[in-house]
């Protein structure tokens, strides 16, 4: 099995991401048809619950098992390799182990919970409104019961699920990024099948209730998990039986203490990044509320906004991240098999161009959805009064949040920690101080109030990607000027672009189109704005340059 290079690892990967960042936004529109607004609640109670035990089964380590395989196999210690893969699977699979049993004894009280909490905020959910009174939710326990049991199916998956996140971890350390980002789209690809053939299959054939149904459908990504597993496990094998070692010196002195020293200290930056994400969400959660209904929002408006700003709008920006995530899968083990090696023209040439290709990629894409919001939001959500006003400005902390991801990982993969901490901690402190004087400022001047949390976010991300770049700099002797240069020339490209979109409206305006109509809408806009842009970035050079592809013109060919 041949291994990928920097920009090939990054192509495919983006596109395996990007494609189930699709579908998994897409497949929630027939769903929720199909179970309705109470399977909707049941379904999105539970399985955000398992993402947050998900998370705290893997606690970064599938990311520290990448990067440590990639050091260890650039040193060529292939047994310290094998041996330190196999210590972080021990502790995954028993953290993972661990936190299903809990999530399997705490069901009963995390549902108890959120029906608690859900009944407070009935004007948000409007349980009121599915036929039930908050008295009958609780002392029937109708729908505690069915969360309990939704959530104790999704648990099943967090084993599997762990097991798959340790294999891509040791793949993409070894630079195999295909097969990984290809077991991605395989677990998706049968999760969906699963949600919507099984959820169809209780509701109108079976006529089974309603928890069985959902219950039915969130068992899909414990099977698409189980297939990904078996493809995954096949890919290593081969890779193993072609690996040939023999027990060097240096690696003797190796102990296993040193092991686990070395995985905590991989493992404790990519948690406290992912900590520091979860944080800026929280911000919002606790402050935006409060102040639109401090300035005259209803309590429902209100929390419509908070929830496009921190659900329904996230779902859409993470098609635009999914770039900056597929990048990250190849650029870590790159960056750190080149750190070690001491390659430093290697180290500054792929920041470089891992920063070039995200802005060269997420900008239009930000801008063009921003210019669609209307259509977007009317394909995905239906009509909305907030839902496009909102978003067309949410997109652009997806461009931000890119950056941002892609600029820490670089710091963990050069080991320089401190100054990431120290980033990022400043990064989310003016978030979190600034966020309700930004909604304020905006109020003055009479913008709507809600683009100041979204704008105080942008400034949080720019924080922490000015001070960690600025460290690159300093550290490696990095130069920036052709990076500046190339986002420019995107930022112009973009312009040009946004003109005609802006001056085909006129002839094919979208006010208030129908959902088939929206898609109508987007397809032909985002075909022309992106053949625009493709043009003008071909004949400036920008995309052989920053893509490393080169099309061969009809003369050339022949």
């Amino acid at each position: 099995m041949k291994k990928d290079n920097f920009l090939k690892g990054a192509f495919i990967a983006t596109l395996c991401i990007i494609f189930t960042k699709i579908l998994g936004a897409i497949y929630v529109i027939p769903f929720y048809a199909i179970v309705g607004s109470r399977g909707s609640i049941l379904y999105g109670s539970a399985y955000n619950i398992y993402a947050i035990f998900l998370n705290l089964s893997t606690l970064g380590l599938p990311l520290a098992i990448s990067k440590m395989v990639s050091e260890y196999n650039t040193l060529d210690y292939q047994y310290i390799k094998k041996k330190a893969y196999k210590i972080a699977g021990q502790i995954m699979i028993i953290t993972a182990l661990v936190t299903t049993i809990i999530l399997f004894i705490v069901a009963p009280l995390l549902a108890q919970n959120i029906i608690k909490i859900n009944i407070y905020a009935k004007d948000v959910l409007q349980l009121g409104a599915l036929g039930y009174s908050a008295g009958e939710m609780i002392a029937g326990n109708i729908m505690i019961d069915g969360i309990t049991l939704v959530m104790r199916v999704s648990a099943t998956a967090i084993i599997f699920v762990t097991l798959i996140s340790m294999i891509r971890g040791y793949l993409q350390g070894m630079k195999y990024i295909s097969p990984s980002s290809i077991s991605q789209v395989i677990e998706q690809f049968i999760r969906v099948i699963i949600i919507l053939a099984g959820s169809y299959l209780c509701v109108y054939i079976l006529k089974t209730p309603l928890a069985i149904s959902v219950s039915v459908a969130v068992f899909g990504a414990t099977l698409g998990a189980i297939v990904a597993y078996l493809y995954l496990s096949h890919k290593k094998k081969q890779i193993i039986e072609v690996e040939n070692y023999e027990l060097k010196e240096e690696e003797k002195k190796i102990s296993t203490k040193m092991i686990v020293k070395k995985i905590i200290t991989y493992t404790v930056p990519f948690i406290f990044m992912e900590l520091i994400g979860t944080s800026f969400q929280l911000v919002d959660m606790f402050t935006v509320v409060r102040t639109l209904t401090s300035y005259g929002y209803s309590g429902t408006d209100a929390s419509n906004i908070m929830n496009i700003v921190t659900t329904l709008g996230t779902k859409l920006n993470v098609i635009v991240m999914a770039i900056a995530n597929g990048i990250v899968v190849s650029l870590l083990p790159s960056l750190t098999s080149d750190y070690v090696k001491g390659n430093i023209s290697a180290v500054t040439s792929k920041i470089n161009k891992a920063i070039q290709i995200i802005c060269y990629i997420t900008i239009p894409m930000a801008v063009g959805l921003s210019l669609l919001a209307q259509p977007v939001w009317n394909v995905f959500y239906g009509k909305s009064l907030y839902g496009p006003k909102v978003f067309m400005v949410s997109i652009f902390v997806a461009i931000f949040g890119s950056i941002f991801t892609n600029v820490v990982v670089m710091m963990q993969s050069l080991s320089r920690y401190k100054k990431m901490y120290l980033a990022l901690i400043l990064g989310f402190g003016f978030n979190a101080l600034m966020n309700i004087p930004f909604m304020i400022l905006f109020y003055k001047i009479g913008l709507p109030i809600y683009y100041g949390n979204l704008v105080a976010t942008m400034i949080g991300y720019s924080i922490t990607i000015f001070m960690c770049l600025y460290d690159l700099k300093k550290e490696f002797k990095i130069s920036y000027s052709k990076t500046l240069k190339n986002v420019f020339l995107t930022i112009m490209s973009v312009a040009i672009m946004s003109v005609v979109i802006l001056l085909l409206k006129n002839i094919l305006p979208f006010d208030n189109p129908s959902r088939l109509i929206s898609l109508v809408i987007c397809l032909v806009y985002a075909l022309i704005g992106g053949l625009i842009y493709f043009i003008i970035t071909y004949k400036l050079g920008m995309f052989s340059q920053i893509l490393g592809f080169k099309l061969k013109r009809k003369k050339e060919i022949e």
